[in-house]
C-alpha cells in the first residue's frame, strides 16, 4: 500500500465517515487472562467515547510505510489453504459478528504476544467502504461505486496505571490524594486486512503496524500471519546494510565512501519528499553498488557487497533508504569523541594522517564556541 491509499482509509475514522457498527475487543492482564470483553455499538456510544475508539484504530494506519507500516505478503499456498489466512478471512467475511471466531483470534494473540508484563487492550472493527469513482488525477467523481471494500482493522494498546495526584472533592470542598483510572495508551501494534492495493481488496496481503520500528513483535506477526519470509525491522535492515558495507569493502570502507553513500541516499530521500510521490521510495543493492563504483571501489568488492545484500535481504530486494541511514544527522565517532553534523555538512569532516597519527579535521570559520562560550 502506498501513502495515498493509507491516507484515504485514515480519513474514514470519523463518526460521520465510516460504516463501523460495533467495536469488539478484550482487556488482558499480565498473566494472559481476559479481564473483560468489549462489544459496543458505535452509534449508541457518547460521541467523545466513540471518537476515542476510532482514534485508537486510526493509529494502526499511521507512520512511515516500510518502517512503521509493513506489507505482509501471503504465499499462494497460504491463501489457498492455511489456518492463518482462513482465520483472517473468517473475521472479515463474518464482519466480526461470530463470537467463536473472535475468541479464537483473541486466544491466538494472547498466547503469542509478549508485552513486557503489562496489561493491554485488543480492539477490532469492521468497515465497509463504498468506493467512490476517481478520475485519472485522483479527483472524486459523482456516480455509483463499482466496489465495496470490506476490511478489518485491529490494534493492541498497552493499558497503564494513572499516577497518584491531588484531586478536588466537591462534597468535602477539599483536596485529597486520589489515583486516576487506568489509561489506554496509543497502540503498540496492529494490522489491516486485506490490503487496499490500487484501491481494491488484495487478500494476498495485509498491512502490519508497529509503534516502534525496531520492535516488530515477530512472535505476534508469526502467530497471526506466519509469513514464510518474516520482515526485518528498520533497525535490523540498517545493521545488515552496514555489515554488508564493512565486510565486503574491508579497507576500502573509508570515511569518504561512507560520506558519499550517506549523501546520495539522503538526497534521494529529500527529492522523494519534494516530489510528493505516494509510492514508497526504494533502492536496490545494485544502485548502491553504482555509488561505490563512483567512489573508486574495486569491482570485486562491489560484487561482494551486492552478493552480501542478496543473502541478507533477498536477491533484487527493494530497500528503503530511510531504514538504511539516518538522514537527519551524520555522526563520526572515535573512542574519545563524537562529532555530529547536519547531513548536508558531512563534507566538512575529513581524516588525515599527520606525523604518523590519524586525525579528524573540521575547518573553523570566524566563530568558535566551547559550551556556548565564544573563544579565540
Amino acid at each position: 500500500m502506498n501513502q495515498k491509499e493509507i491516507g484515504e482509509l485514515r480519513r474514514r475514522f470519523r463518526p460521520e465517515k465510516n460504516a463501523i457498527s460495533r467495536i469488539y475487543g478484550c482487556y488482558v492482564n499480565s498473566r494472559r487472562e481476559v479481564i473483560a470483553y468489549v462489544d459496543g455499538s458505535l452509534g449508541t456510544m457518547p460521541q467523545e467515547e466513540a471518537e476515542k475508539y476510532l482514534e485508537l484504530l486510526k493509529k494502526a494506519l499511521s507512520g512511515t510505510p516500510g518502517k512503521n507500516l509493513i506489507d505482509m505478503v501471503f504465499s499462494t499456498r497460504q491463501v489457498v489453504d492455511s489456518e492463518e489466512h482462513r482465520r483472517l478471512m473468517a473475521l472479515r467475511d463474518s464482519q466480526l459478528r461470530d463470537r467463536e471466531i473472535r475468541e479464537e483470534f483473541y486466544r491466538k494473540v494472547i498466547d503469542s504476544l509478549e508485552m513486557d508484563g503489562s496489561n493491554y487492550l485488543i480492539l477490532l472493527a469492521h468497515d465497509s467502504y463504498d468506493l467512490p469513482h476517481r478520475d485519472r488525477n485522483g479527483d472524486r467523481q459523482a456516480g455509483d461505486s463499482e466496489e465495496v471494500f470490506s476490511y478489518i482493522v485491529c490494534c493492541i494498546c498497552p493499558v497503564k496505571d494513572g499516577k497518584p495526584a491531588l484531586g478536588y472533592c466537591p462534597g468535602e470542598q477539599e483536596f485529597h490524594s486520589c489515583l486516576s483510572l487506568q489509561i489506554v495508551a496509543p497502540p503498540e501494534l496492529g494490522f489491516l486486512f486485506p490490503a487496499f492495493d490500487d484501491r481494491t481488496a488484495n487478500i494476498y496481503s495485509a498491512l502490519a503496524y508497529t509503534h516502534k520500528p525496531d520492535q516488530l513483535h515477530q512472535e505476534f506477526l508469526d502467530a497471526i500471519f506466519h509469513i514464510e519470509e518474516p520482515p526485518m525491522s528498520a533497525g535490523e535492515q540498517k545493521e545488515a546494510f552496514e555489515s554488508a558495507l564493512a565486510q565486503s569493502l574491508e579497507g576500502a570502507c573509508s570515511l569518504g565512501v561512507v560520506q558519499a553513500v550517506h549523501e546520495r541516499l539522503t538526497l534521494r530521500i529529500e527529492e522523494h519528499k519534494e516530489s510528493k510521490d505516494p509510492e514508497p521510495l526504494a533502492v536496490t543493492a545494485k544502485e548502491v553498488g553504482g555509488i561505490l563504483r563512483d567512489c573508486g571501489v574495486a569491482e570485486e568488492q562491489v560484487e561482494a557487497f551486492c552478493q552480501s545484500c542478496g543473502k541478507q535481504f533477498g536477491e533484487g530486494a527493494a530497500l528503503a533508504p530511510a531504514n538504511l541511514i539516518d538522514s537527519r544527522r551524520f555522526e563520526v565517532k572515535t573512542g574519545e569523541a563524537t562529532i555530529s553534523l547536519a547531513p548536508e555538512r558531512s563534507y566538512l569532516v575529513e581524516d588525515r594522517v599527520i606525523d604518523g597519527r590519524r586525525y579528524l579535521l573540521i575547518p573553523v570559520d570566524e566563530t568558535l564556541e566551547v559550551n556556548g562560550l565564544p573563544v579565540e
